[in-house]
């Protein structure tokens, strides 16, 4: 159901404001550069720092943008089950293709409170769901045989964001759970994840190389793995430049310096070190985008 490159999209801000103008703007760049869906509302999208208005009219303003020309999957996770259901069966009244949940964060819930978690949600709804695993986000890992419960006694949880960094984390859950779509969390894991069963990413980098992120995908799934290897190695010193910082300061700063959104950035995320900035400026220089 999700393959290909989706991009957890920035939320851009004008005087401690929602941008919504350079919004409706990135989803027409990702629109002509290929990018199978957009995913606002994600930790890229600074969604810890976002009212519940705010959220709603981020989701809100990237579907209508959209027009179906890309799917879009809403994050709408939460430390709080309650407030997931909220914002989920919300992503499902406006149309959304699917929903990103993330493993509750801070609470730090057992395996069962994590199961327990997730069901509460696909109960309450029928859109599909992509569960997000990041334990260096929210303190928990979701193991392979608790995301297999999960799948198996939920059947609109149909994809996982795998963002554990181990690969063999991931081998476990394509083994354990053939049917469920497995999108990298981690730009530089894309085609490593691709070459054991994923289907795609969730990409940080791709809100400002998007075509290549697309076409290394593209490339793979036609049997091209020279041409994916080589897009591969191309973004790789890029994806690095992205995490320099605590996502998403990075790439919000290369952003503001291709004049496709301010860097502003909400408490308690900051403006990025100078010198850290010279080095995403020089990966920047070395990629072409400057």
């Amino acid at each position: 159901m999700f393959e290909g490159s989706y991009v957890a999209i920035v939320t851009p801000f004008k005087d401690g404001n929602v941008d919504l103008d350079k919004l409706n703007e990135l989803v027409e760049f990702h629109v002509a550069n290929g990018t199978a869906g957009i995913v606002p509302c994600g930790t890229t999208g600074e969604s810890a720092t976002l009212s519940h208005e705010e959220h709603e009219m981020v989701i809100e303003t990237v579907m209508r943008s959209a027009k179906k020309r890309l799917k879009v999957v809403a994050g709408t996770g939460s430390n709080n089950t309650a407030e997931a259901i909220e914002l989920t069966r919300f992503a499902e009244e406006i149309g959304c293709d699917g929903a990103l949940l993330i493993a509750p964060y801070y609470n730090k819930p057992t395996q069962k409170g994590l199961y327990l978690h997730f069901k509460a949600v696909a109960d309450a709804v029928k859109i599909p769901i992509v569960v997000y695993n990041i334990q260096g986000r929210t303190a928990v890992n979701i193991l392979p045989e608790t995301l297999a419960r999960i799948a198996a006694e939920c059947k609109n949880v149909v994809a996982v964001k795998e963002a554990s960094g181990s690969l063999e984390q991931m081998a476990m859950v394509h083994a354990l759970s053939p049917g469920l779509d497995i999108l990298s969390g981690d730009d530089a894991l894309t085609l490593p994840l691709l070459a054991i069963g994923g289907t795609g990413v969730i990409s940080v980098v791709a809100n400002i190389a998007p075509r290549d992120v697309a076409d290394m995908i593209a490339a793979f799934k036609k049997g091209d793995l020279k041409k994916a290897m080589e897009l591969h190695y191309k973004l790789l010193s890029l994806v690095r430049a992205m995490f320099i910082e605590t996502n998403p300061i990075p790439v919000k700063t290369a952003m503001s310096l291709k004049g496709m959104c301010s860097a502003d950035l909400r408490l308690p995320m900051c403006a990025m070190d100078d010198s850290n900035r010279d080095r995403l400026i020089k990966a920047m220089k070395e990629y072409g985008l400057l």
